[in-house]
């Protein structure tokens, strides 16, 4: 008996750890859409899955502009859907006294407003699955600050309380929502970080690991939260940083 494939939207897919979990679900045998601002990318991706004899698609969108959309369309392409997970966010470190409220609120926008509102929009599809999982990308940072980063660190752990909220006022539709904090991971934007010396000596005295984590060592945590093994794990966020949390 084979199992039936679930209807997949992942965001933020377009590259690092919203791609590896994009990759991972279909790998899985899932039925997923990937989403991002680049439809060239996106669809090389896509093609390189199916090449492999897998699901996938590509939804190029801007999440920040109508993540409504976002949602409705994946679900009218899928027939519905079971599991998102949400990776997109922006990062603007700049010092409190650089950042005007302009900017910040800007950012909290992306990364929180709008995640409520792809939620608000994903949830009513969610719903009418047997066992709906939602799934957001936050960070240590919700938790744990390192300046100068008000406004990333803001949004983040609105995303995590945003996370329980959603988590208790859905529960009784058998419908979970979790997150997933990742630690220092190895991606694009951080590449020439992760290659300095000096970061490199930080990263051994905080990460127990004494490394930066890969792309691929996040998706197992999505695909878990996502599985019937999840079903009673509700309104929690999984932390994966190499135990950089746990060390005082």
């Amino acid at each position: 008996m084979t199992k039936e494939s679930r209807r997949v939207l992942v965001t933020g897919a377009t590259r690092g750890m919203g791609l590896e979990i994009a990759r991972a679900f279909a790998r899985a045998g899932e039925r997923v859409v990937l989403n991002g601002r680049e439809e060239a990318t996106l669809e090389a991706h896509c093609a390189a899955l199916r090449g492999e004899g897998f699901a996938a698609e590509a939804l190029a969108a801007d999440l920040s502009v109508d993540p409504e959309a976002v949602a409705l369309r994946a679900g009218e392409s899928l027939g519905g859907l079971d599991v998102v997970v949400h990776a997109a966010s922006l990062r603007d470190r700049r010092r409190t006294e650089e950042l005007d409220g302009a900017a910040f609120a800007s950012l909290l926008d992306v990364n929180l407003t709008a995640s409520y509102r792809l939620a608000r929009a994903a949830l009513p599809l969610l719903q009418r699955s047997q066992a709906g999982r939602l799934v957001f990308i936050t960070s240590i940072a919700a938790r744990i600050a390192r300046a100068p980063d008000p406004a990333y660190t803001a949004s983040k752990g609105g995303l995590e309380a945003l996370t329980r909220s959603l988590a208790v006022e859905f529960g009784a539709d058998n419908l979970t929502v979790n997150a997933i904090a990742p630690g220092w991971f190895v991606t694009d934007p951080n590449r020439a970080l992760s290659e300095d010396p000096q970061v490199q000596s930080f990263v051994n005295v905080r990460i127990p690991l004494k490394r930066w984590g890969r792309p691929e060592e996040l998706a197992p945590a999505a695909l878990f939260l996502a599985s019937p093994s999840a079903s009673f794990v509700n309104g929690i966020t999984l932390t994966v940083d190499g135990g950089m949390s746990a060390q005082m």
